[in-house]
């Protein structure tokens, strides 16, 4: 084993690991100036290979989402809509815009339905492949969208993957746990499981004056979904330590009481100290605590990205809990990859908490603490559904024809590996901002032309109503929270019933170009959709943003 990995103490049982990686994801720009930046994606994906977690994982190009997957929880008219607008013809859909709540925060650029469908596609298959048993932990940096809601842009999301996701696996498994510990509430998907039991929502974020205005403590769910929704409210610069003191306990509670049979970890990095966004103060290890201290719980994983607007960290922080899924823990020596330089000066695989103040005192968490732990009493235990026979959607067809072709090979036959995902050139998304630190570079240069075509499987949709709610509030436009209510507006509906009767299937400014060039690592194969193998070569804005 290399010497800059070693295994995990502790790890008794080795996990499958599906990883899903599309190089086009980081071609993709939200703009000039604006924080969402995919480049971090390629980043991290770097910092994986050259480290060689290939070898202790499968690594997937997913298909990307078509239109139809989309609608399962999005409108068809906003699914249309993000289908149809363009940066060349915007101006001829500006009722939309606003109507959609597309515009500073959710900008149109080129590629955006693209960058969508990549987004939700991987979360989609990552459930598919768990619910098929085809993996233990399937890790979807790329997702993770969570403010997104059915016809509503909202926090830099536009199609969220998570509760598309979540209703994937909730054709398979009766009940799924969501926890978000992204500094910002995960409203979209609580917004979508408000009144169902059959999903349980917990988050940790910060709360108060800041985006998106909602996960209240006293927002528990309604109807059947009365306390399935749990929040922890969290106030500015909460250290590792006191982190732990109310997750750990909590999601351990929460196990016992709603018993889940699979997991969806939203693991938004702006809850790291010193993110652009941010006003938490975890550590890399504190962070990545959270995806440890979930694992060892050994039911099926969805591990899925969020915010995170300082690039470096958010690479560091999804490489090492990448390791932490595939039973290793990375070294501190940064292996060199294209994008080495902006590892500097230290170079190390490490983000470290500052000496801001932990405005949590011990007697506001532990009475917070308290209250959740009271209202999961409350549940009496975790509710029964009943299953039905599920319907085959294209995903199961596609995965059966990837098993088909499995078996034609025989057993001592090496296979083929397809080039297909090399190695990329980072679109110029690179530049730290102004206060960002050392380490950045500050020399602008022009974007290269993205150039790639639409890999988008179908244009297809169907027809049906289209209903609106959410919180139109932007997030870039001001520091404040954009709304006062809570979770769950008044006219919402459950996604899932009782009875699964119906077929569920399933973040920038002009920077200098990163070299394609660099060493390719041998022996870890990516694999797309049909599971045919290929080799792989390879400062502080005001308070309230972020995804």
């Amino acid at each position: 084993m290399s010497d800059n990995i070693v295994p995990l103490e502790g790890e008794t049982q080795k996990k499958r690991v599906c990883y899903f990686f599309d190089s086009d994801v980081g071609g993709f720009h939200y703009g000039p100036g604006h924080p969402m930046k995919p480049t971090r994606i390629r980043m991290c994906h770097s910092l994986v290979m050259n480290y060689g977690l290939y070898k202790k994982m499968e690594i997937f190009r997913a298909k990307p989402a078509t239109k139809r997957e989309m609608t399962q929880f999005h409108s068809d008219e906003y699914v249309d809509f993000l289908s149809r607008i363009t940066p060349s013809n915007m101006n001829s859909y500006i009722k939309e815009q606003h109507k959609y709540n597309v515009g500073d925060d959710c900008p149109v650029f080129d590629g955006l339905f693209d960058y969508c469908s990549i987004s939700a596609g991987g979360s989609m298959e990552g459930a598919a492949r768990l619910s098929r048993d085809k993996c233990d932990i399937a890790i979807n940096w790329a997702g993770g969208l969570h403010h997104a809601k059915k016809s509503e842009a909202s926090g830099f999301c536009y199609v969220n993957d998570i509760v598309l996701g979540i209703l994937e696996l909730l054709r398979y498994h009766t009940r799924v746990l969501y926890i978000d510990i992204d500094v910002h509430h995960g409203d979209g998907v609580e917004e979508a499981f408000y009144t169902t039991d059959r999903v349980m929502t917990v988050s940790f974020h910060k709360y108060g004056e800041y985006f998106p205005g909602t996960g209240e403590l006293r927002d528990t769910g309604i109807g059947k979904g009365k306390y399935y929704s749990l929040n922890f409210p969290l106030r500015d610069g909460i250290s590792d330590e006191n982190y732990k003191f109310v997750f750990e306990p909590i999601i351990r509670q929460v196990m016992e009481s709603y018993d889940p049979s699979a997991i969806v970890l939203q693991c938004g990095t702006d809850s790291l100290s010193g993110d652009k966004l941010g006003c938490l103060n975890l550590s890399m290890r504190g962070h990545a605590n959270c995806v440890k201290f979930v694992k060892s719980f050994n039911k099926p994983l969805l591990l899925l990205g969020g915010g995170g607007y300082t690039m470096r960290n958010v690479s560091r922080a999804w490489a090492y809990e990448t390791g932490l899924a595939a039973g290793v823990e990375l070294g501190p020596e940064i292996p060199v990859n294209e994008y080495y330089e902006y590892f500097g000066p230290d170079y190390e695989l490490d983000v470290k908490s500052s000496n801001t103040e932990d405005m949590n005192t011990p007697e506001y968490l532990e009475r917070v603490k308290n209250i959740v732990m009271d209202n999961l009493r409350r549940l009496g235990g975790p509710p029964s559904v009943q299953m039905s026979d599920i319907p085959k959607t294209p995903i199961d067809d596609a995965m059966d024809d990837m098993n088909q072709d499995e078996d034609l090979i025989p057993p001592d036959t090496r296979r083929h590996r397809r080039l297909l995902d090399e190695r990329v050139q980072a679109d110029g998304e690179l530049s730290d901002s102004d206060n960002e630190g050392e380490g950045g570079r500050r020399d602008h240069a022009s974007h290269k032309d993205r150039g790639s075509e639409s890999r988008s499987r179908s244009s297809e949709t169907e027809g049906g109503g289209m209903r609106r709610f959410g919180i139109g509030g932007g997030i870039l436009s001001s520091g404040a929270a954009s709304s006062t209510h809570g979770a769950g507006p008044s006219g919402h509906t459950t996604l899932v019933p009782q009875t699964v009767k119906a077929p569920l299937a399933m973040d920038v400014d002009d920077t200098p170009s990163a070299t394609d060039g660099g060493v390719t690592p041998v022996g870890g194969g990516v694999t797309d959709g049909n599971d045919k193998s290929m080799d792989v070569t390879d400062e502080h804005p005001p308070a309230g943003s972020g995804s």
